[in-house]
């Protein structure tokens, strides 16, 4: 059997880990297993989950925390259990020095797959980036990402219009993500709603990327002409305080339902009307193509990729223009749509790939 060791600062509920998690499920557990080498001392949501599919764990320091025992303990690790491959999950080049110490290790194979098109940091930050992709993208055998806008900002424009990066999709099991209406009564009786309330819906961490400020501003506005409306906000992060704080000075909070983490998100997208994702900037959000499965129209922000746009509902807005966010959502709320999503995003078909990209064809 070949075993993949994917480096991760964590394996919670974020856009990546769960990307990882969806082709784990799915990969062929009797030839192909999948390792994680991540940088938290807590227990990850999906942790439970990779044990229980065959996978080991590994705990090592973070770079950022201390650099030598980061790469001593990554190189032993490679070393010890005879990895050939290795995969990193990051936005940033800084993560290809990872791959670097791997293939100092003995690892064969490199991956690194963007998981974002930005790190929304500072000036230093984006140096370090522009470093490593100079320094280090040669220590990376296999480029892998979620949209146009990642594969560039990751390995820079010039790599990935020569197509040395590979597009791989956003996979989901179709066979789960689908409009279920039995789970839309489900979840509006559990948090109070009426099946007339129109539901305004988003899934994300409470961040600085997610533009959560924006949203409520947002909504704030719609509610003045739909008086019943209610957003229901699904996730955690820093800033969720923040935002409740901001719902309670709008005047709001009684309409803003926080669900904290889920892992029913099918039916709660089923039970939603319309997914509003305001984001500063994403690799490709998981959650919009998840909600094109379940036929919620999406308003989404400009600054994401178009090729989130798979099944052609959704809407792209200015981060700048309030009314033009709520004359939208005014437009598309409730408007289900039965579009088949394409071939290519089925987990399966995104599974193989990824084999092929990470295992050489898998055998």
């Amino acid at each position: 059997m070949k075993r993949l060791l994917c480096l991760i600062s964590c394996m919670n509920r974020g856009g990546a880990e769960t990307f990882l998690m969806k082709v784990y499920r799915a990969l062929d557990r009797t030839r192909l297993q999948m390792d994680f080498c991540i940088n938290v001392a807590e227990k990850c949501d999906y942790e439970d989950e990779i044990y229980a599919l065959g996978g080991q764990i590994f705990r090592i320091p973070s770079k950022t925390e201390n650099a030598s025992a980061f790469k001593s303990q990554l190189t032993r690790i490679v070393c010890d259990n005879g990895y050939e491959t290795v995969l990193r999950i990051t936005s940033s080049a800084v993560g290809f020095w990872d791959l670097k110490i791997a293939k100092q290790a003995g690892a064969l194979r490199t991956i690194a797959r963007s998981s974002n098109a930005s790190d929304g940091k500072g000036v230093a930050q984006t140096i370090l980036h522009k470093v490593g992709q100079l320094l280090w993208t040669k220590y990376v055998d296999v480029k892998i990402a979620p949209s146009d806008l990642a594969a560039e900002y990751t390995f820079g424009k010039k790599l990935y219009q020569s197509g040395k990066v590979t597009i791989l999709p956003n996979g989901l099991d179709l066979g789960v993500f689908h409009f279920e209406p039995d789970e839309r009564i489900r979840v509006r009786k559990e948090f109070g709603i009426a099946e007339e309330t129109q539901v305004l819906g988003h899934i994300g961490r409470f961040n600085l990327q997610k533009n959560h400020k924006f949203l409520l501003d947002v909504f704030s506005v719609y509610l003045q002409e739909h008086k019943d409306a209610v957003l229901l906000l699904v996730g955690e992060g820093t800033l969720r305080n923040e935002i409740e704080v901001q719902a309670r000075s709008l005047g709001i909070v009684d309409k803003v339902i926080f669900t904290g983490l889920r892992i029913d998100v099918p039916a709660l997208l089923s039970a939603m009307d319309v997914l509003v994702f305001p984001s500063f900037y994403e690799g490709m959000p998981n959650v919009v193509i998840e909600a094109q499965a379940c036929g919620l129209p999406c308003v989404i922000s400009d600054t994401i990729t178009r090729e989130a746009d798979v099944a052609g509902m959704v809407t792209f807005l200015p981060i700048n223009d309030t009314e033009c966010w709520v004359k939208e959502i005014e437009a598309l709320c409730g408007k289900r749509n039965t579009k088949k999503m394409p071939i290519e995003y089925d987990i399966r078909n995104v599974v193989e790939e990824f084999s092929k990209l990470c295992f050489s064809g898998g055998e």
